[in-house]
């Protein structure tokens, strides 16, 4: 059983950083909102399980799935876990004049935890940092000449992904404390061109820049556990995400083609350095739960994206347009209705619900924009679960919109709507290690 185990776990690694490479910003299926800073970034809403509750549980310990959405809960992990998840979108991008539907498939994130002593236990994993990935046309007319017609195109692939390890400690009887160190690494890249179309003569300028990011990242959490009477526990949770500076080296280059032929490209940056200057997060909760088969979580976050620079430009050095500052907010619970029941397996499947708003950093005209999302998901223990080892699989959904049509200076045709269904598989792997082997 064991060895059959201990394959399963290397296969999902193998088959997960396999995978990684490919998971840096691919995947999101023309998302015009991850053309301004590093993308569409990750806001540190945690796994499959917290996916499934709103994206929150900064304060809902739990000894089955590795919560290091607060590292200071993975002293919780009672047994040995391997996490591993797959993502899947799908959305519809819309302004006033056209619509556009896209879908995709990536790597979710690959997470590990295994407890080392009463009072420690520690954390390791892979998941994406921001993700990019964006074409916009649009043509246009030459003043003079009416033979002649322009299209303007914009393009963006690639982002970052975080590889990160995390320590939780006992304190004090219901008080834990964790820290995070993540290694930041990946590569954007962006293409902006115009092509002139001119009787039947196609020529295009095209200005290309590549950009790789990696640096290291911190973050601290800490959970406070106790009674709120003989049947209901309340816990207590922050998590602080330090200011982070990535150094970056960009390169550049203004690249001719006639006829859909490169003809001359022409270097402008070789090798800049720089660096991206991502703010400080800041992260709160609170939970009730009866410490047998159900919870409900509230939590926060702030964000000052205000701050945010990428070479020295706010907003990122290709846009230049600022960026402001975020909050979030979400509602979520989850139950099983007996863990332990023999009767009916469905009693012993987890259900989770939950709603979540959130501030986005993009203001056209001034005006705020919003993302909002209803989530709901499921965990299937499977019927071979003994006290050494168990396996659970789960689900996570998630249907939301952000951004709306209405129109400003800078989008005559309307902003940028996008609604979409996101989908999360993943697994979950328990199994008691270092266990003490006694002769009678």
């Amino acid at each position: 059983m064991w060895k059959n185990k201990f394959a399963g776990l290397v296969g999902l690694t193998l088959v997960g950083l396999v995978a990684a490479p490919r998971s840096q910003g691919q995947g999101l299926g023309n998302s015009p909102y991850s053309r301004l800073g590093l993308g569409d970034a990750n806001p540190n809403t945690g796994g499959v399980r917290q996916l499934g509750m709103g994206g929150v549980g900064l304060a809902a310990p739990n000894g089955v799935h590795v919560n290091d959405l607060n590292p200071a809960l993975i002293y919780y992990t009672s047994r040995t876990t391997f996490e591993m998840a797959l993502n899947g979108q799908f959305h519809t991008v819309s302004n006033r004049l056209e619509s556009q539907r896209d879908g995709s498939a990536t790597l979710g994130y690959l997470a590990f935890s295994v407890p080392i002593s009463k009072w420690w236990a520690a954390s390791a994993g892979l998941r994406p940092y921001s993700a990019v990935d964006y074409n916009s046309t649009s043509t246009g007319s030459v003043a003079g000449d009416p033979t002649a017609q322009t299209l303007e195109q914009n393009t963006g692939t690639g982002g970052l992904a975080e590889a990160h390890m995390s320590h939780a400690f006992r304190l004090a009887k219901g008080l834990t404390v964790g820290g995070t160190a993540s290694y930041v690494f990946g590569s954007i890249d962006l293409a902006s061109g115009v092509l002139l179309n001119k009787a039947s003569v196609q020529t295009q300028i095209n200005t290309i820049e590549h950009v790789h990011y990696s640096d290291f990242t911190y973050r601290v959490g800490a959970h406070y556990r106790n009674k709120l009477n003989s049947k209901i526990n309340y816990n207590l949770a922050g998590v602080y995400t330090f200011q982070s500076h990535l150094n970056g080296f960009r390169n550049t280059s203004v690249e001719r083609q006639d006829a859909g032929v490169i003809t001359n490209t022409t270097p402008q940056v070789t090798d800049q350095q720089g660096e991206a200057v991502v703010p400080a997060l800041a992260q709160a909760g609170i939970s009730l739960d009866n410490n047998k088969n159900w919870s409900i979580n509230v939590d926060v976050a702030q964000q000052q994206w205000s701050k945010f620079r990428s070479f020295g430009v706010a907003g990122g050095a290709t846009t230049g347009v600022p960026l402001n500052d975020t909050w979030r907010a979400g509602i979520g619970g989850e139950i099983a209705p007996d863990p332990g029941s023999v009767e009916s397996y469905f009693k012993r499947v987890s259900y989770r619900a939950g709603i979540s708003v959130a501030q986005m950093p993009y203001r056209p005209d001034g005006k705020m924009m919003y993302d909002r999302a209803v989530s709901w998901g499921f965990s299937f223990p499977l019927p071979t679960a003994t006290a050494l080892d168990a396996t659970t699989i789960n689900l996570g959904f998630s249907y939301g919109q952000r951004g709306n049509t209405a129109k400003s200076i800078e989008n005559p045709s309307g902003n940028i709507k996008e609604n979409y269904v996101k989908a999360q598989l993943g697994v979950t792997l328990n199994n008691r290690w270092f266990l003490k082997r006694r002769i009678e």
